[in-house]
């Protein structure tokens, strides 16, 4: 098993092990500064130690709630770990742009939801003591409910677009 870097809550990495086949091609920053390449950073410029040969790991990112990778380049990385590398930097993009979307448009309509009901209730935002006004677990589950069913055709081609992480024994993935 390979190993990545983690970001925890205090801001330091750590070892966390992670299947071969993900950190198989990965990519360094330094090595594509090296390059001429925009080097990948997490958490307000970090980069790896230009020694390290795994892959690093960040914290959720605060849109999307996903975990950004800087992923590993072998100083003689072959086209194919290229492809493979890029491919799995263009999905995580990907991910975070549909996820980041997805999860601002939920707090949006949720907040709306919540107004609206409130307001029909003849009730503000704050109570009396400033405390934020919620609404009761049926009433919020009818919001989700509403919102998965609004969503479920975005879902669908999400997952239609999502590649399978086995390969077929031809090595083309079973959405080639």
């Amino acid at each position: 098993m390979a190993a990545a870097r983690v970001l925890r809550a205090g801001g330091c990495y750590r070892r966390h092990p992670l299947s071969s086949a993900s950190s198989s091609a990965s990519s360094g920053s330094s090595r594509a500064a090296e390059r001429g390449e925009r080097p990948d950073t997490v958490g307000g410029g970090f980069r790896p130690p230009a020694h390290s040969h795994s892959d690093w790991i960040g914290p959720p990112d605060k849109h999307s709630n996903l975990r950004p990778v800087i992923f590993y380049v072998p100083p003689e990385e072959s086209a194919l770990e290229r492809r493979l590398r890029e491919a799995r930097q263009e999905a995580q993009a990907s991910n975070q742009r549909f996820w980041a979307r997805h999860n601002r448009a939920f707090r949006q309509e949720k907040e709306e939801f919540i107004y609206s009901r409130l307001k029909a209730k003849g009730l503000e935002m704050r109570d009396e003591s400033g405390q934020k006004a919620t609404l009761n677990a049926e009433e919020m589950a009818e919001f989700y409910k509403d919102f998965l069913n609004k969503n479920l055709k975005k879902h669908l081609q999400y997952n239609r677009n999502v590649p399978p992480l086995d390969k077929s024994s031809s090595g083309k993935c079973f959405s080639c």
